[in-house]
C-alpha cells in the first residue's frame, strides 16, 4: 500500500512590552512633592508674616530666604529632570537648621505665641523632600526626628511653653501624616524598581534569543550551502559518467564556487528588497540550467517586493527542490515549477513531479537535503515550507511567505523526511 505523508515546520511569533519606568515615577513624584511644597508655603504666608518680628532679622533674612531658594530649586530640578534629589535633599537639611536654630533667633520669649509655628506648616513638605532624596533609612529617621525636634521646642519658652500633650498631639500628627507619605513614595518607587527589573531581564532574554536565532540562522545558511553546493557537486561529479554528466557536474561546481564567494560578501539583514518578477526570472533560469525539462509558470508576482533575504531563502530552495527531483524521481517523468503571488502580498512557490516519491517517515534525521535546504531556510526568513510525497506518485514542495498559518503544532512526519539514500 502506498504511503504518504507532509514536512512542515513551525511557525514564529513575538510579543513586544514596554512598561513604566522608575524614572518616570520618579519625575511624577518630585514635581507633585514641588508644586504641593509651594502650596503649603503660601498658605503657611499669613504665619510667617505674624511671627517674623520676633525672630532676628539675620535669621529671617537667612532661613526664610533659604528655604524659598531651596524650594525654587526643587521645583526647577523636577521640571529638568536633573539634580532632583540634590535639590530635595537640600531643602530638607536647610528645613531642618531652620528648626533648630528656631529657638535661638526669638528675641522676646515671653511674647511667643502658642499658635502653630509657621515652620510647622511646611514640616510634612521637608518630611516629602527627605523621602524622595534619601535613602529609605535617613529618610525614615529625618521623619522621626523632625516632629520630634520640633515637640521639644514647643515646650520651652521660645517655643510657646506648651504642654506636653499639646505638643505630643502636634508632633504625632506630623509623623503620621509624614510616615503616609513617605510610604507612599517609597512603595512607588520599590514598585516602579521592579517594574525595571522585571523590564531588564526581558530584554536580556529577548537579546540571548535574538542571538541564539542569529546563530541557528547562520548554522542554516552554512549547512544549506554545505549541502546545496558542495556535497550535491562532490556526488554529481562521483557519478558523471556521459559527457553531459560531467558537463552538468562542471557547471554545479563554477555554481558552487560562486555560491560560497557569495556567502562570504553577503549581509544577511538587509532591509533592501527586490521585485517578485525577478524572484521568478531567477527561478526560471535556474530551471533552464537543469538536465531535464521543467514547466515554469508565474502569475501575479510581478509588483510583489520581497526583502532580499527572503527573496534568497525562496530561490536556493526552489533550486534545491528542483535538483531533489532531478536526483530521485527519474528520467522522463513530467516536472513543473509554479510562482503565484498572494492576496497578501506574499509568494507561493510550487515544485513538483510526477516520479518515484518516497516515504517521508524511512528518511533518516542525519540528512540535510530537505530539512536545512529546504523547510529550515525558509522557516528562517519568515516563511513556511512543506513537502507532500507519496510513493509512485510523485513529490511536490510547497515554499510560502510569509508563514500565514494559525499558531498551532506542526502536523505531518519526520523533520528529516525526504532524506532516504542520497542529500535531498
Amino acid at each position: 500500500m502506498a504511503t504518504s505523508g507532509s514536512v512542515t515546520a513551525p511557525p514564529r511569533g513575538r510579543q513586544v512590552r514596554n512598561p513604566l519606568s522608575l524614572r518616570r515615577v520618579e519625575t511624577a513624584v518630585s514635581r507633585s512633592a514641588a508644586v504641593f511644597g509651594f502650596i503649603f508655603l503660601a498658605q503657611s504666608a499669613p504665619a510667617l508674616l505674624g511671627q517674623m518680628h520676633n525672630t532676628h532679622p539675620v535669621w529671617n533674612a537667612i532661613m526664610i530666604g533659604g528655604l524659598l531658594a531651596s524650594m525654587l530649586f526643587t521645583l526647577v530640578a523636577a521640571l529638568a529632570r536633573r539634580w532632583v534629589r540634590m535639590a530635595s535633599t537640600t531643602f530638607s537639611a536647610i528645613y531642618l537648621c531652620a528648626l533648630v536654630s528656631w529657638p535661638f533667633a526669638v528675641l522676646d520669649p515671653s511674647a511667643a505665641t502658642q499658635d502653630s509655628s509657621w515652620l510647622y506648616g511646611i514640616m510634612t513638605v521637608a518630611t516629602s523632600m527627605a523621602a524622595i532624596g534619601l535613602p529609605v533609612r535617613w529618610a525614615a529617621l529625618y521623619l522621626i526626628v523632625i516632629p520630634l525636634v520640633y515637640a521639644i521646642i514647643r515646650v520651652t519658652p521660645p517655643g510657646g511653653e506648651l504642654t506636653v500633650l499639646r505638643a505630643a498631639l502636634d508632633s504625632f500628627y506630623a509623623l503620621i501624616l509624614g510616615g503616609v507619605i513617605t510610604i507612599i513614595f517609597t512603595m512607588l518607587r520599590n514598585a516602579a524598581a521592579a517594574v525595571d527589573r522585571a523590564q531588564q531581564t526581558a530584554l536580556e532574554r529577548y537579546s540571548n534569543a535574538v542571538r541564539q536565532h542569529a546563530i541557528e540562522s547562520e548554522r542554516v545558511q552554512v549547512d544549506a550551502i554545505v549541502h546545496d553546493s558542495v556535497l550535491t557537486t562532490l556526488l554529481s561529479a562521483a557519478r558523471a559518467e556521459t559527457p553531459e554528466a560531467k558537463e552538468l557536474a562542471a557547471r554545479m561546481a563554477g555554481n558552487a564556487i560562486g555560491h560560497l564567494r557569495e556567502a562570504v560578501a553577503v549581509t544577511p539583514d538587509t532591509d533592501a528588497s527586490v521585485a517578485g518578477s525577478v524572484l521568478a526570472g531567477r527561478i526560471s533560469e535556474a530551471a533552464d540550467t537543469m538536465s531535464q525539462p521543467f514547466r515554469v509558470s508565474s502569475e501575479g508576482i510581478g509588483r510583489i517586493g520581497l526583502p532580499i533575504p527572503v527573496a534568497e531563502a525562496l530561490y536556493s530552495a526552489a533550486v534545491q527542490a528542483m535538483v531533489n527531483s532531478l536526483q530521485h524521481a527519474g528520467p522522463g517523468v513530467d516536472r513543473w515549477v509554479e510562482i503565484t503571488g498572494t492576496p497578501d502580498g506574499g509568494v507561493l512557490v510550487r515544485v513538483g513531479d510526477r516520479g518515484a516519491g518516497f516515504d517521508p517517515a524511512r528518511v533518516p534525521r542525519e540528512r540535510l537535503g530537505v530539512r536545512v535546504s529546504i523547510l529550515e531556510r525558509v522557516t528562517s526568513a519568515g516563511g513556511h515550507a512543506e513537502v507532500d510525497s507519496e510513493v509512485g506518485r510523485g513529490t511536490v514542495v510547497t515554499l510560502r511567505w510569509p508563514d500565514d498559518r494559525a499558531a498551532e503544532p506542526a502536523g505531518g512526519g519526520d523533520l528529516g523526511a525526504a532524506e532516504a539514500g542520497e542529500p535531498r
